[in-house]
């Protein structure tokens, strides 16, 4: 296999585990058969390390992730996909080591600051090349600027870099989810964060209201639909 040196260290990825990694197919396959009760036990596709602004060790939310028996998962560091390296060696490193134990998989993931009519926003990329060109400006560990900064250009990067885009928590922001989706759809957004806990209720559940609002705006602009917890503490279960 062909060695891609990970940009963290001496240790090494080879580009099979890359690649599957940037499986945008078997993705689109979850995305469309994500509901309600998918996350958090199933899959998450929202999940912070201490290399944004987030709490765990990559290596202890992979931990997390296989005694949950998740199916799949993303990292979605803002700004940085350093998480994403030691959690993928993380887990190469367990499946050698305890090869009849069934893991989750694992995509690559980023959340971006941007603009959309004014107003910021998060936008979620998945299945990415992290070593593609047009992603470099926003992996830098800081917010993109100016012209960057705009929602057009930050989804053009993800899907030049073969990546989903899709808008996080859409019903959290300054103008409301019947507003920004529109105009996120037609800037060429591929998904919509529809199963998210706004109120960060104990146990985790997706809050009822905005889901049922976001479901009806997903199907109406024919969108994909994600989950994820949010997660910037210690525990993949709840938000914080």
């Amino acid at each position: 296999m062909t060695a891609i040196c990970n940009p963290l260290g001496n240790q090494f990825l080879d580009s099979a585990q890359l690649l599957a990694a940037q499986d945008v197919v078997a993705l689109k396959e979850v995305f469309q058969s994500i509901n309600a009760e998918s996350c958090p036990l199933q899959f998450n596709f929202h999940l912070h390390t201490k290399y944004s602004d987030g709490k765990l060790e990559p290596q202890h939310l992979v931990e997390q992730a296989i005694a949950i028996g998740l199916k799949g998962f993303a990292i979605t560091d803002h700004h940085s996909v350093n998480g994403f390296y030691q959690a993928i060696n993380w887990l190469e490193q367990w499946k050698h080591s305890y090869p009849e134990t069934l893991v989750p998989r694992l995509w690559t993931g980023i959340e971006i600051t941007a603009n959309l009519l004014g107003t910021e926003v998060h936008i979620l990329g998945y299945a990415f090349n992290p070593q593609h060109p047009s992603m470099l400006t926003y992996l830098l560990g800081v917010s993109p600027m100016d012209e960057e900064a705009q929602a057009a250009n930050a989804i053009a990067a993800i899907h030049q870099a073969g990546g989903l885009a899709v808008l996080a928590h859409p019903a959290r922001y300054r103008l409301a989810a019947t507003t920004l989706i529109p105009e996120a759809s037609r800037l060429g957004i591929d998904g919509v964060e529809t199963y998210y806990a706004y109120n960060n209720p104990h146990p985790w559940r997706t809050s009822p209201e905005q889901t049922k609002q976001v479901q009806q705006l997903s199907a109406t602009y024919n969108l994909l639909n994600t989950c994820g917890t949010d997660t910037h503490g210690l525990n993949l279960l709840l938000r914080l």
